[in-house]
């Protein structure tokens, strides 16, 4: 009596209780490796749905002429994409990227044939990012970046982004946004004004962190992954080498800073008597609550648990003294700026505003200088008029 033949296809059951169809493939030998491709293929609504597949693929196979399946929409090449990219960057960079493509690319251009999309499809959306979005050229940049990769891959020619025409009122736009946007930094007097208001606040954790900001220029992330061995108090010094940051599921980690190099800047005597002040008070205060703050990796700004300092919590306390006291609004970033006009102001160079900042592009510190000659311009032509005295 023969054996009966027993079916590779098997059932399952989907969460919701529906049966699906599934069964193992044999694909041929692999060319490169000389071992033999096997793979599932699975989600046939019936047996006889998936009887058919596996007759047509046992067929090609045979035949020779069995393709293995490529990446076919924008989504499935995003999909290959950006496992690479994660490799590629920081963990806060691919987080605020996946944002991007989660929240403007993919709902536009996900379910779109690879092979399919040329320039017209691009500028379409182009155009729709530029109506709505501040930042559309980078959701451009990020959007042609899957595109070079299904290049790189064989599986189209050219890049139609590349051909895509930017719109002129979007650059008008940018320009109208620029001259109304209001200057994110305080005069010298201002910030004078700002931090004694600060510091007749109960609150010295919040005057030592804003007085560091403004006197060092040091990013926010920056300050809050300080620790103690990080200050020098002998000679003045602080080494800024690494910054905290927000990864995935929203935790807080620690990074190297922004431009990936370490740097060591001079502080003034009354921002370093300050801060000295500060870590006594930290010790007194945290022993209270069973820490100990004498550890050489203790944070010098940390929450009620000695760990990590949220993020938000600047704005809470910059906002509150800005209203109590009735003075300018600035963000928290704005110190960095502040303190980017003041070294002008006090005949800094270039050279070294873009050393101390930490920025690797001068051209970054010559924006911060566009916005702080207004005060220089004007001194200018006071001085002219006086001279000519008409």
């Amino acid at each position: 009596m023969a054996k009966k033949k027993v079916s590779p296809i098997k059932n399952y059951k989907l969460k919701n209780g529906e049966l699906r169809y599934e069964f193992p493939a044999y694909l041929g030998i692999d060319p490169l490796t000389g071992k033999q491709i096997r793979t599932k293929k699975r989600g046939f609504k019936t047996r006889k749905e998936a009887e058919l597949a596996l007759a047509r693929i046992k067929l090609d196979v045979a035949n020779g002429t069995y393709q293995t399946v490529r990446a076919e929409s924008y989504q499935e090449v995003y999909d290959l994409w950006v496992i690479q990219y994660e490799k590629t960057v920081e963990e806060s960079t691919f987080v605020k990227t996946a944002g991007i493509f989660r929240n403007h690319i993919l709902p536009a251009m996900a379910s779109y044939k690879i092979e399919k999309i040329h320039v017209d499809v691009c500028q379409k959306h182009v155009d729709e990012w530029a109506a709505k979005l501040k930042n559309f050229r980078m959701v451009k940049a990020y959007a042609a970046k899957v595109i070079d990769f299904a290049i790189k891959r064989g599986y189209i020619q050219t890049n139609p982004f590349a051909h895509v025409d930017m719109p002129a009122n979007a650059f008008k736009k940018a320009i109208a946004n620029d001259e109304n946007e209001k200057e994110n930094f305080y005069t010298r007097e201002q910030l004078i004004n700002f931090l004694s208001c600060l510091e007749k606040e109960s609150n010295f954790k919040a005057y030592a962190l804003f007085r560091l900001l403004a006197f060092s220029g040091m990013r926010k992330g920056e300050a809050l992954a300080l620790t103690w061995n990080d200050l020098n108090f002998t000679n003045n010094e602080l080494r800024i080498n690494k910054a905290l940051s927000r990864g995935k599921d929203n935790q807080l980690y620690v990074k190297s800073t922004k431009t990936g190099v370490s740097r060591t800047i001079k502080m003034d005597d009354k921002t370093m008597v300050v801060l000295k002040e500060w870590k006594k008070k930290q010790k007194q205060d945290y022993l209270k609550l069973v820490f100990n703050t004498l550890q050489p990796k203790q944070l010098v700004f940390s929450n009620e648990h000695n760990e990590y300092l949220q993020p938000t919590k600047t704005r809470k306390w910059i906002v509150h003294v800005q209203k109590k006291f009735s003075i300018g609004t600035i963000t928290t970033h704005g110190l960095r700026h502040t303190h980017c006009s003041l070294l002008f102001e006090a005949g800094a160079t270039l050279k070294e505003v873009q050393d101390r900042l930490g920025h690797s592009d001068v051209q970054t510190t010559m924006n911060i200088y566009a916005h702080v000659t207004k005060k220089a311009k004007e001194e200018a032509i006071l001085k002219f008029a006086n001279y000519i005295e008409m």
